[in-house]
């Protein structure tokens, strides 16, 4: 947390103390859930918690699938705490809003607030933006379009984390293991920590080039600190910008006693989000105030400021959104959604686009809010973001690509963490019968097909029973003029349910000599 001055009315200390022991906690909480997840185990809090009380993804979800989604419906507890007391999902709970409170460079007071006048390293106005991404969101989402929420703050830095930190973190893991494994005492130790730390945390060895998307936007994105403390939560944060709107009728608010206030500006140094407005008597607008309780312990007079009840709206301000802006906002993300159809086939699905199990049907770009919960409990790592092969609106949305890891048989993890349904939540026995696509063999590269060479593999890994590879036994010739006996498979379309191991095992270099794709009748 940022290192505060001494302070005036130790006091109120308690209270900001609570709120940092509070957002460590909540921290903790959504760490050890993505990490105890990422190995397939499930405890008793939701594995997608922190999504199911994001009132953006509840917002969002409703308006684009036009219906009511039960699994982040706890976004309601969120928006009925945001009107009791403000921000202080922002303030206390929010794990990326830690995150930034963690990494905060603490300043000296700026030229500014030593005349007497606000902190502003950037233009108020700035804050317009946030509120013009939010709108934007939900214009696209009118059109029934997602994408956009990629810019949720949980989204985000759950993204980052389990495709950029925690993959990163494993090569660096499995180099350290590699060289510190040429030492016999260690051997023993090393063999420990990889069966029960490595392999459990960090499924599957799979690094990509696109693992650098999300790791560049979070890192960005905390880099802006040495802008503004709060950079993203003050002029970006769509999440924010929702409940900043529902602050401004909440309850429980800053308010200053005017004939108490000595003017001595620790109240405006300490805000991290730069709320404290000298020239306004130190007032402090509730759409920006994350009641982070910073400001408490600097007063040093006895009622200069309290958080009490105030049962009116607040004033408008110069960075609220103005209506031609939210026209504006409102109609690019719906006019931007609404166009994608009109996009080249080419541009708009692969061939090869695989779903996860179930999550085959047309309703599912308008449910899926991109928040990558099934990228990280996928145990083979075969579930990655898509990118362009999903087209624009299905950017970051889950596809298998089973030349880096199968649809494991025995696995059901990504239908029970989905926190909106896109994937649904399927028992085993019904999840291994959804057919994600069909398997098809390219004879030209295929083993015994092209190089009359043996090769059973395919026929060997197919989970299914009867299987979905057969063999053909043939006799041949070979280059040599001497007969020979080669069993070539073939894929059995009625049986084949596209899970890609055979993709996934395939000794063909580069490209699998057989290969899944989406069926043609799939809308996905």
């Amino acid at each position: 947390m940022r290192r505060m001055s001494r302070p005036a009315n130790p006091t109120a200390l308690p209270w900001r103390r609570t709120r940092q022991i509070t957002q460590i906690v909540a921290l903790f909480v959504f760490l050890a859930l993505l990490l105890v997840t990422r190995g397939g185990q499930f405890p008793s809090l939701p594995p997608s918690l922190f999504f199911r009380l994001d009132p953006l993804a509840l917002l969002a979800t409703l308006i684009a699938g036009r219906q009511w989604v039960s699994g982040v419906a706890l976004g309601l507890v969120t928006l009925v705490l945001t009107l009791a007391a403000g921000r202080v999902w922002c303030g206390w709970i929010c794990p990326l809003g830690t995150v930034l409170d963690l990494t905060s460079v603490r300043r000296p007071a700026s030229a500014r607030i030593a005349q007497g006048k606000p902190s502003r390293e950037v233009p108020a106005t700035w804050r317009t933006v946030k509120y013009v991404v939010l709108i934007g969101i939900l214009g696209a989402a009118l059109a029934g379009n997602l994408t956009l929420l990629a810019f949720d703050p949980i989204s985000i830095l759950t993204r980052g984390l389990a495709t950029f930190v925690l993959p990163g973190l494993n090569q660096a893991l499995i180099g350290l293991e590699r060289a510190l494994y040429r030492l016999p005492p260690l051997q023993s130790v090393l063999d420990w920590f990889e069966l029960s730390v490595r392999i459990t945390l960090f499924p599957a060895d799979v690094w990509r080039w696109w693992n650098l998307v999300p790791g560049v936007l979070l890192v960005s994105i905390i880099a802006l600190n040495r802008v503004a403390n709060r950079f993203w939560c003050r002029y970006l944060c769509p999440l924010g910008g929702l409940l900043g709107l529902v602050s401004r009728a909440a309850i429980l608010r800053r308010v200053v006693g005017v004939d108490a206030c000595r003017q001595c500006m620790r109240c405006a140094r300490a805000c991290p989000t730069g709320t404290i407005d000298p020239t306004k008597n130190y007032a402090s607008d509730p759409a920006e105030c994350t009641v982070c309780l910073d400001c408490l312990p600097e007063c040093p007079t006895p009622g200069g400021q309290t958080f009490t009840p105030v049962w009116k709206l607040a004033s408008a301000q110069e960075y609220d959104p103005h209506r031609r802006q939210m026209v504006t906002a409102l109609s690019a993300g719906l006019i931007a959604a609404a166009a994608h159809p009109l996009l080249p086939a080419s541009l708009r699905r692969d061939v090869h686009l695989i779903r996860p199990p179930g999550a085959q049907g047309a309703a599912f770009l308008s449910t899926c809010i991109r928040c990558s919960e099934c990228l990280k409990v996928c145990p083979t790592s075969g579930l990655q973001p898509a990118l362009w092969e999903s087209g624009l609106d299905g950017f970051w949305t889950p596809t298998l690509v089973p030349r880096l890891g199968y649809c494991d048989y025995s696995c059901n993890a990504c239908g029970q963490v989905c926190p909106t349904g896109a994937i649904p939540n399927l028992a085993l026995e019904e999840k291994r019968k959804q057919v994600l696509g069909k398997a098809e063999i390219n004879r030209d590269r295929c083993l015994p097909w092209h190089d009359n060479t043996p090769c059973i593999v395919c026929e060997e890994m197919c989970p299914l029973a009867p299987k979905a590879v057969e063999l053909e036994q043939v006799e041949i010739t070979d280059n040599a003029g001497q007969p020979l006996t080669l069993q070539r498979p073939h894929v059995v379309q009625e049986t084949c349910i596209g899970c890609g191991i055979c993709e996934f095992k395939c000794p063909a270099q580069g490209e699998a000599a057989i290969r899944v794709g989406r069926e043609a009748v799939a809308s996905t």
